[in-house]
């Protein structure tokens, strides 16, 4: 952990605050974090989701890591379209986000094993090149080191490996106005309700607000070494899906 001292007490530096600070903030709403996810987006998540597992399955991947995986919703929907004998492993910082992950296998007893573990998306517990493709759904928005994070994605992908980002965007200029004045007024009010966490809804909002465009994101992602950049854009440019190749 990396610290700053003063004089009598050792406090936590900013990077450090905030990774614990969002750590506290999907503890807090863990146990209502599907229903808040279904709710507001008015189930939309769900055609979102299918189109990122489409394309996952489209590489044939032969095995997937899923960071970021909360309670496991796309760990889950891979799991129900590739091969039982394709490996899947799901990983998050928030140990109350992996517990309801857990609880929701212990549920599907019928479905092949995903392993979940802990894990922190800019150190991850995993040897180079060990898996043929990486998906993060609404997760890559909360790094505290978004440049450190795609390199240790690309880290972990074999050669000719994929990285799926499902991710919100900056959406169509006709639609900002109303789409901007949804995330900031009436979102985090309804959240309020729906998680008892205001305040993780307000983040919500600010953060989806300053995150590159489609454009930004994909040169962030040449920068750091991927190739052959895809961008889908979905409900009208709101949400966008990135898929970027490790070179062979």
């Amino acid at each position: 952990m990396t610290e700053t001292r003063s004089p009598g007490k050792t406090v936590a530096a900013p990077q450090q605050r905030r990774k614990t600070d969002i750590q506290s903030m999907f503890s807090c709403i863990a146990g209502r974090y599907d229903f808040a996810n279904h709710f507001l987006s008015c189930g939309i998540d769900y055609y979102w989701r299918r189109v990122l597992v489409k394309q996952v399955i489209a590489c044939q991947p032969r095995s997937v890591v899923d960071l970021a995986t909360g309670s496991g919703d796309v760990a889950f929907a891979l799991r129900r379209a590739l091969p039982s004998s394709t490996p899947i492993k799901g990983m998050d910082f928030c140990a109350p986000m992996l517990e309801e992950a857990k609880k929701k296998q212990i549920a599907k007893r019928s479905t092949p094993e995903i392993a979940f573990e802990e894990g922190d998306c800019l150190d991850l517990p995993l040897s180079d090149a060990t898996t043929d493709a990486v998906t993060i759904a609404f997760g890559f928005r909360n790094f505290e080191d978004r440049r450190r994070g795609l390199r240790e994605m690309l880290r972990i992908l074999q050669p000719g490996g994929s990285l799926f980002i499902l991710e919100f965007s900056q959406p169509k200029t006709w639609v900002r106005p109303l789409y901007y004045f949804y995330l900031k007024r009436v979102l985090p009010t309804i959240a309020g309700v729906a998680t008892g966490n205001v305040n993780a809804y307000h983040y919500l909002a600010g953060s989806i607000a300053s995150f590159p465009d489609k454009s930004a994101l994909s040169q962030d992602l040449l920068a750091a070494g991927f190739s052959e950049v895809n961008v889908t854009g979905l409900t009208f440019g709101t949400v966008a899906i990135h898929h970027a190749v490790r070179p062979g």
